[in-house]
């Protein structure tokens, strides 16, 4: 049976970050959050599905005691471009009043869907809210969105794999590769 690598690299470019690059990454993540959030009333909001892989990773590496919860947000309707258009799929099952809450998010490109998510869940009236994103495309944002904890800047790539889909796939590629445009174009 052929391994999963050789089934994806036949639709990417290349890589963009390794397994051992994006590890280490996400443990100096948890080592910060875990200073910054020291004696909080903390929640991490799991921006689901693709951000699923980094989140687990992620909270493994947060050495407090924290709340998990998880929403579903969505403006790409199973395509490569931003549909404008923001849906909440799957709403919080907890209250997050007077808690410091972190939204993990697995890429920020637009910031156009998460500053629509910051400002509905400001209206919830939390302690503060933080926002942690394992990859930032800069340089495609329309929104304003600060962002407290970044992971990686990258370029202006299609990416897939560590919970990135594309329609679907690629979600469970270890690394994170560079889809071909021929593949979404």
């Amino acid at each position: 049976m052929k391994e999963l690598k050789h089934y994806v690299e036949k639709d990417i470019s290349g890589v963009l970050l390794n397994e051992s690059t994006i590890k280490k990454r996400v443990r100096e993540l948890g080592d910060q959050i875990s200073r910054d959030y020291e004696g909080k009333n903390m929640v991490a909001i799991c921006i689901l599905r693709g951000c699923v892989v980094f989140f687990s990773d992620l909270i493994r590496e947060i050495k407090i005691p924290i709340e998990l919860d998880f929403m579903a947000v969505s403006s790409y309707n199973h395509g490569a471009q931003t549909s404008g258009n923001v849906l909440i799929k799957y709403d919080l099952q907890d209250d997050i009043k007077g808690k410091h809450v972190l939204i993990v998010e697995d890429i920020i490109d637009t910031g156009t869907t998460l500053m629509h998510l910051k400002r509905l869940l400001e209206a919830r009236q939390p302690e503060s809210i933080r926002i942690c994103c394992l990859l930032d495309k800069e340089e495609r944002r329309l929104a304003h969105v600060d962002v407290d904890y970044i992971g990686f800047e990258i370029p202006d790539e299609f990416v897939v794999g560590y919970g990135l889909d594309y329609a679907g796939k690629y979600r469970n590629y270890r690394e994170i590769g560079i889809l071909k445009r021929k593949i979404y174009e």
